[in-house]
């Protein structure tokens, strides 16, 4: 798989996230796991990042409110949070992605899966974090 790919598919694991509570997360990742149906590198490393941003969120939260304004994490439409968490996640807290490369990535995935107002919502919030 692609970095891309990867990334698209960390996205769509960390978007069930929303919509489930704590105690169902692994049960709701081993499910996607088996939807990938592989087991290699590229699976071991999604659900890798994935259990790293989920363990961060309220500190990844914490640092979007800062510098979202009039806009809290509670108000954000879900696509759009979970790109942004995706993206803030990959510019603080791993160093081998290039700020660039994370905030571009999440405004390509915003047009394929948010809003039109998406890509320029998420890329004013992360700009703001850099």
């Amino acid at each position: 798989m692609s970095r891309r790919e990867i990334r698209e598919k960390i996205f769509k694991l960390l978007f069930r996230a929303e919509f489930y509570e704590e105690g169902e997360l692994s049960e709701q990742r081993q499910l996607f796991l088996e939807e990938l149906d592989q087991e290699d590198q590229d699976t071991l490393y999604i659900q890798s990042k994935f259990e790293q941003i989920v363990s961060r969120l309220e500190e990844i939260d914490a640092m979007v409110n800062q510098v979202a304004q009039g806009w809290k994490t509670s108000r954000m439409g879900k696509v759009d949070l979970t790109l942004i968490r995706l993206a803030v996640y990959e510019i603080k807290f791993e160093e081998d992605i290039p700020e660039g490369v994370a905030i571009n990535e999440a405004v390509e995935l915003a047009k394929s899966y948010g809003t039109d107002d998406s890509p320029s919502f998420i890329n004013g919030i992360l700009a703001k974090l850099v």
